[in-house]
């Protein structure tokens, strides 16, 4: 089994090259099918990332959210104190300018005035490097979102991802925290009674 860096570079490095028109339309797809869940419909309270680069797209999932009057939060990255916070936004173009690592973030307005608990989420839809078919998750390397999943363990939580970014089985340490369900082009993955260890 490769090793987490190895694979999530290689990964990576397959969803780069993706053209614009494929991460559009693979993207429009895995919006669609997000829509339907009733993770979606029966939550209000909804945290989403903001789409950077070569992840699957998100812009266009936010202003739909907002349009169907959910409360949707985006995290804004405290990197001294190592944490995600959730930030409330309205409209974003106006409420979102390039953060950390150029990330769209919240403005520093936007956090002062709509920063919400996370015990208040329903919905957490996150991002990350590669997945398995068990609800296993590779993000980043940083570790912000398995904290933040660690805090709040009822939250429904839900992976967006492109097919390529899918595998069989990860090898995933104790802190890995497991997702709900992984929405992808081809197929919505959900995981029957999720813990918060990884079965060996």
């Amino acid at each position: 089994m490769k090793q987490p860096d190895n694979l999530r570079a290689e990964i990576l490095g397959r969803r780069d090259k993706l053209t614009d028109r494929e991460r559009i339309e693979k993207s429009e797809q895995i919006t669609v099918t997000l829509l339907s869940t009733d993770a979606v419909t029966s939550s209000n309270s909804i945290f989403i990332y903001v789409s950077f680069r070569s992840e699957v797209e998100t812009i266009s999932l936010i202003h739909r959210l907002i349009r169907m009057g959910k409360n949707v939060s985006v995290p804004l990255t405290r990197v001294a104190e190592k944490r995600l916070d959730i930030v409330v936004i309205e409209d974003p173009e106006r409420d979102l300018a390039p953060g950390y690592c150029n990330i769209p973030e919240p403005t520093q307005e936007a956090a002062a005035a709509h920063t919400i608990s996370p015990e208040s989420l329903d919905l957490i839809v996150l991002p990350g490097s590669v997945f398995d078919e068990r609800g296993g998750r590779f993000g980043y390397g940083g570790g912000y979102y398995d904290r933040l999943l660690a805090r709040i363990p009822t939250a429904a939580r839900y992976g967006l991802a492109f097919e390529l970014q899918v595998v069989n089985r990860l090898n995933l340490q104790p802190h890995d925290e497991i997702l709900d369900a992984i929405v992808t082009e081809e197929r919505l993955i959900t995981v029957p009674q999720r813990t918060t260890r990884q079965p060996i």
